[in-house]
């Protein structure tokens, strides 16, 4: 029979020195391991135009080859009174059309217990988050109740602010409630929605324009990966409310007139405006593979960059 181990102070300066180049071997193997470890996207979930409300809606219709571009719809405002194929024209777009989710006036504020009169305070993009994040958890075959004061992160792309523009063309601050600020704030976004599910993990807003949701994904893969959070919701939501925006992009010779992004193409002229929210649900893959998850796909890099100075703030610098 062999003898009992035998403790650090037992041994040899020799076996001592071994047994630290273990440890440190088996630590800088956890480091790296670490460093290098993929991400998992355990779940999914969409509100986009077309009626695409689910991910397995949005595939059909990519599909389908469906055309979700369409004129702007009345519960938007009357393009009519905007449109005009000249750029130049005061006040007006130079197009008519772009791309927009139905029914984004409708939400069951009660259901996230929130009181119907703050929830006409809030921002479409905020109540998109919400519907959106919890089909994203179920989709994860995560009960969204089951998270509170869980390590969970959330990192939201958010840029658009029709929604304060809309409220303020009142032009009469009496009107304004105490929902407003929190309503419209996108720091408040990404926090209600860790405030309502209880999420204890990092909670943060990115505007980078239209790169914010890829932005946002890139975040959440950095806390996953250095620990800050054991899961992550990362996304982007966004909504076209008011004509002010599209003006200004048409003034700045930004939209295709024809609705239709022709990228790469001789003929190219502008993109086309589209609205929407989609979301992720992240783990570290060994966390996934662990907690029995559905992997739907990995990550295994990510990283974030500007250009520099190109030909101009809005231009992508050619290589």
């Amino acid at each position: 029979m062999s003898g009992s181990p035998e403790s650090p102070s037992q041994l040899t300066p020799l076996k001592r020195a071994f047994l630290a180049i273990d440890q440190l071997q088996a630590r800088l193997e956890a480091s790296e391991r670490s460093q290098n470890e993929p991400m998992a996207i355990i779940g999914m979930g969409c509100k986009f135009p077309g009626g695409a409300d689910s991910p397995e809606a949005f595939w059909k219709l990519l599909c389908e080859g469906f055309d979700a571009v369409t004129d702007v719809p009345a519960d938007r405002w009357n393009y009519r009174d905007y449109y005009d194929p000249d750029p130049d024209a005061p006040g007006k777009t130079s197009t008519r059309r772009a791309a927009f989710v139905r029914d984004i006036a409708e939400f069951d504020p009660q259901f996230f217990g929130i009181a119907p009169r703050e929830a006409i305070g809030m921002d479409p993009q905020q109540r998109m988050l919400l519907e959106v994040s919890w089909q994203a958890l179920e989709h994860a075959g995560i009960s969204p109740a089951s998270l509170a004061g869980s390590s969970t992160g959330v990192f939201l792309g958010i840029c658009g602010s029709d929604y304060v523009a809309l409220q303020l063309k009142w032009n009469d601050p009496t009107r304004i409630g105490p929902y407003f600020a929190s309503g419209t704030a996108h720091s408040v976004a990404s926090g209600r929605l860790s405030y309502t599910l209880g999420l204890q993990g990092p909670s943060v807003s990115i505007d980078t324009a239209c790169s914010s949701s890829l932005v946002a994904v890139h975040l959440a893969y950095q806390s996953l990966r250095l620990g800050d959070c054991r899961m992550a919701l990362a996304g982007g939501s966004h909504a076209i409310l008011g004509p002010e925006v599209t003006i200004a992009l048409s003034k700045a010779r930004m939209l295709a007139a024809d609705g239709r992004c022709k990228a790469f193409d001789a003929d190219a002229d502008g993109f086309v405006e589209g609205e929407g929210c989609g979301m992720v649900v992240m783990k570290r893959l060994s966390d996934a593979i662990a907690d029995g998850d559905r992997v739907l796909a990995v990550i295994r890099g990510s990283a974030c960059n500007q250009d520099d100075a190109s030909s101009g703030l809005t231009v992508p610098k050619g290589v």
